[in-house]
Parts: C-alpha cells; sequence; structure tokens
C-alpha cells in the first residue's frame, strides 16, 4: 500500500512540475525572456529554488505538502480563468491564476500550520448502564516528542491537562518518534508521572514507539520503556488490569506486533465492569465491538491529517475511522487527531487535540 503511495506521489511531482513550470512561466516578468526554453527553465529553477527551501528549513515531507497544494490551486484557477476566458472571449493581461494560486497557498497553509501547532481540548460525554462512578478520562495520543515540541512543551500541555483534574489518563501511542531525544523523551515521562490522577496514567504502544530505526534516536525502546515505569506510568501490552471500578485493556500495535485477538484478553474480566481499551490504530472496530468492551480509544491517523486522506484511509479501509465518536453494537469509540503530528507540519480539515471523556452511569 505504501510503496503504491510513493510511486503516485513521484508520478504527481513529476506531472505536477511540468505543468507548475508552464504556469509560473506566464508571470509578467517571466514572459519578457525569450526563447520559450529559457522562460521554461527560469520557471523551474524557481520551483526548484522554493521547493528546496521548504525542504531545508522544515522538511522534504513539508516540501511535498507546499508544493501539492500549489499545484491543485493552480489547476483549480487555471480551470476557472480558462473558463471565464472562454466566455469573454478574451484573455487577460494580469496572471490571475498565478497570484490567486499563490495566495490561496499561503492562506490555507498558514491556517493548516496554526491548526497543527495549537492544541484545543475536545469534550465527549458518555453514559453506561454499568455500575460505574462519574470518571473523567484524559487521553493523549501522537505527541511524537520533538516535532511541533519537545520535552518542555509537553509539560506545558500537560499541566493543561491536569487541570482537568483527569481520574484516569490514557495515553494511545506515538509517545515518541524516531528522532526524538532522550532529554525531551525523559521530560516527557516526568510530566506523565507528575500527572494528579488517582487511577494513574496507563501506555499502550503505537508504531513508531518502539522506532523503525535508531538514526536519530539516541534511547532504545528498553530506554523508555524503563523511563515510562520509573515515573509510574504503566505499559500494556496485550494486557487488562481492574483499576477501581474499571478495567483498562492496552493492545499491542495491530501493525508493529503479533496481538491476541480482545476477545482472548477479555476472556478472564468480569463482563459487569466498565471496559476501556486503548488500541493505537483504529482498525478493529468490527471485533472489538463484538466483545464485552464499553469504549475503544485510538489515535495514530492524525484525524487524516491532511483532508483528502480521510477518504484514502477509510476508503481503502486503512482505517475504520479517521477521527471523532462512533458506536457500534453498543461499544463507544473515539478517535483523537493527536495532540502533535509526524513528519508535517501542517493539518488540514482538522487539528491537534487533547481529549477529556466524562463517564457516568445513566
Amino acid at each position: 500500500m505504501w510503496r503504491t503511495i510513493l510511486i503516485l506521489a513521484v508520478v504527481l511531482l513529476f506531472a505536477g512540475t511540468v505543468y507548475l513550470t508552464a504556469a509560473v512561466g506566464r508571470f509578467a516578468l517571466i514572459r519578457q525572456f525569450s526563447p520559450a526554453w529559457k522562460r521554461f527553465v527560469l520557471s523551474f529553477v524557481i520551483i526548484a529554488a522554493v521547493f528546496l527551501a521548504f525542504a531545508v528549513f522544515m522538511s522534504p515531507v513539508n516540501a511535498f505538502v507546499v508544493f501539492m497544494h500549489a499545484l491543485v490551486f493552480f489547476l483549480f484557477y487555471g480551470i476557472v480563468f480558462r473558463v471565464i476566458s472562454t466566455v469573454r472571449k478574451t484573455g487577460f493581461r494580469v496572471n490571475w491564476q498565478g497570484w490567486l494560486a499563490i495566495l490561496s497557498t499561503a492562506a490555507v497553509l498558514s491556517a493548516a500550520y496554526f491548526l497543527c501547532h495549537h492544541v484545543w481540548q475536545t469534550e465527549y460525554s458518555l453514559t453506561t448502564a454499568k455500575e460505574i462512578g462519574p470518571l473523567r478520562i484524559a487521553l493523549i495520543a501522537d505527541s511524537h516528542i520533538g516535532t511541533t515540541f519537545d520535552g518542555d512543551g509537553f509539560a506545558e500541555h500537560i499541566e493543561k491537562i491536569n487541570g482537568q483534574s483527569p481520574d484516569i489518563v490514557l495515553i494511545a501511542g506515538d509517545f515518541v518518534d524516531d528522532s526524538s531525544k532522550r532529554a525531551d523523551m525523559e521530560k516527557a515521562c516526568a510530566a506523565l508521572g507528575n500527572m494528579d490522577a488517582r487511577y494513574g496514567v496507563w501506555f499502550a504502544y503505537g508504531n513508531h514507539d518502539k522506532g523503525y530505526s535508531r538514526s536519530g534516536r539516541d534511547f532504545s525502546v528498553a530506554d523508555l520503556a524503563i523511563t515510562l515505569e520509573q515515573n509510574g506510568i504503566r505499559i500494556l501490552e496485550d494486557e487488562a488490569v481492574t483499576v477501581g471500578g474499571a478495567v483498562i485493556v492496552g493492545r499491542k500495535d495491530a501493525s508493529t506486533s503479533r496481538r491476541k485477538e480482545l476477545s482472548e484478553l477479555l476472556a478472564g474480566v468480569d463482563p459487569g465492569k466498565y471496559i476501556i481499551v486503548i488500541d493505537h490504530e483504529p482498525s478493529d472496530y468490527e471485533k472489538e465491538s463484538l466483545t464485552a468492551a464499553d469504549l475503544v480509544v485510538s489515535g495514530h491517523t492524525h484525524g487524516a491529517q491532511l483532508y483528502p486522506l480521510k477518504y484514502i484511509g477509510e476508503g481503502f479501509g486503512i482505517n475504520d475511522r479517521s477521527y471523532g465518536y462512533e458506536r457500534r453494537n453498543g461499544t463507544d469509540f473515539i478517535v483523537t487527531s493527536g495532540i502533535s503530528c509526524w513528519a508535517m507540519d501542517f493539518k488540514t480539515g482538522t487539528k491537534s487535540e487533547y481529549v477529556i471523556i466524562d463517564v457516568e452511569p445513566d
């Protein structure tokens, strides 16, 4: 799947470059050059320079995001002004297609940058027929420490979450990234350890926590586990633990580990207790909804990160849901867009968040 996406990205990059090169060549400053091949080369150099600048100062992934947004807006306004020119039976002296495309790209990505780097509080209110007192849950996922904030920045967000007086805190994976630094990881773990949650902080691994490579990480997964546990954070890997009037289940990550079915994990669990499942990837809804689980919380998707990805992820069955709340067969499912992001500094159609879930008896 990812190989197909990569090939498609390369094809789009090549075709888009050709189109954008021709479109940029319509600006008056470039039109004065002749012959045509000089305009084409100059336009290409400008596009390559802008792409390289974003790649160096942000990342190659961010540069590709900027490129694709610019391409979409150039295509959109190109069609609009082609239609207008046909109706008017005359063209335009000003390259409105180009100027509006640049302005639209800048406006949308500026908003997307803000949506990614600013963190909101999202709230859900749930009810249950099971005997449980009011329970306030704080859900955090996809902090990817070191991307949009470091360990100190994470601690600031944790202080705000702690101010909501959660009874229990759930970390639904991708706490750290492949490029996270040990100092930031340790500060983030210490911040979690200082939370005042009467039922503690519970952690389930995501696909990035154990690392895909060691190239940019100066700590091992064993170091991460030790530091979490030293700060009182309980790691759950295909385990179920009774806490107060609830049961907390932490599943192994679906894409990086062989794991048990949720039905196996719940075999010895009292179904009369309120059962909360931490499952990093929201990709097992049907089976999970057929168990005694009351609430399943996930992250991973980043809320689809960029608007069209929602339809790709759900349409190809990669995720059961990209964001938000769903109830299926009596089980509540919540997917958070995450408190940060991976690789991209932009979010469109979603935002960064932490989640507060209030559960009360019917």
